[in-house]
């Protein structure tokens, strides 16, 4: 209960910063835990070179008949990034410790439609790397008794996020369902990304799902042991099993 309160008290006070700090809208005083990110490995990995193109030999993953390119919704407005000067006061912000910047960065986006996270600037450059020569992946979204299966692509700095489905059916004219931008304005001075999630399609991801997806596609990437699901998917697809991916979250296999 201490805890509790000591927790609501601090993000009282914090809340009167996020009016200095961050521009144009009054902070949300919602409440939610932090997950961190620090606890994963750092191992570093050689980069290799990568087609920029989806695998074309991809079997069950391949044969989905999507268009093989490096991105998709080009062109989509809502891809193009905020610039982070427009939403927050970079000159205060200065200022402030990378504690009380991750804290107000957070809190500021609960409840709006919006996704805040932080990471370390060492797993932002591992994410880098591995992005760089793994840029897709896929993941069960659990929905009543079964899953959505969402398709993923990392071209940093931006994730992008819509249905494996919409994205087979529609290929470069899928519109994500939602989308996330990584701030690196702050990883040499205080050793802090700022992550922005946008979600494009309210009718399609709630906040909590989209926060989900972030925060394991994150975990995947950066977690050694999951990374060698997403380097199996897109290295060595006909040995890749979707059940695996399953097991590693817990989720039963239908």
């Amino acid at each position: 209960m201490q805890r509790l309160t000591s927790r609501i008290t601090r993000t009282t006070k914090t809340s009167s910063s996020l009016r200095t700090i961050l521009l144009n809208e009054a902070p949300s005083s919602s409440w939610l835990p932090k997950r961190s990110f620090s606890a994963f490995s750092l191992q570093q990995h050689v980069k290799n070179q990568q087609n920029e193109a989806i695998p074309g030999d991809f079997l069950k993953w391949g044969s989905l008949g999507f268009c093989r390119t490096s991105r998709f919704a080009t062109g989509f407005t809502p891809l193009k990034p905020k610039p982070l000067d427009s939403i927050m006061d970079l000159d205060r912000a200065k200022n402030r410790s990378p504690e009380d910047l991750a804290s107000i960065w957070d809190d500021y986006h609960l409840g709006r439609g919006h996704i805040g996270l932080t990471m370390k600037a060492k797993l932002y450059r591992l994410l880098e790397q591995r992005g760089s020569d793994c840029r897709y992946f896929v993941l069960p979204l659990w929905r009543g008794s079964g899953y959505t299966t969402m398709f993923a692509q990392v071209q940093l700095p931006h994730m992008l996020f819509t249905g494996l489905e919409d994205y087979k059916a529609r290929g470069t004219q899928a519109a994500p369902y939602f989308s996330a931008t990584f701030y690196t304005e702050f990883a040499e001075s205080k050793d802090l990304v700022l992550i922005r999630g946008d979600i494009v399609f309210t009718s399609k991801l709630s906040d909590e799902e989209s926060k989900w997806l972030l925060e394991t596609t994150l975990s995947f990437y950066l977690n050694d042991a999951r990374y060698k699901l997403v380097d199996r998917f897109n290295k060595e697809p006909r040995d890749f099993e979707f059940k695996d991916v399953l097991r590693a979250l817990d989720m039963p296999i239908l």
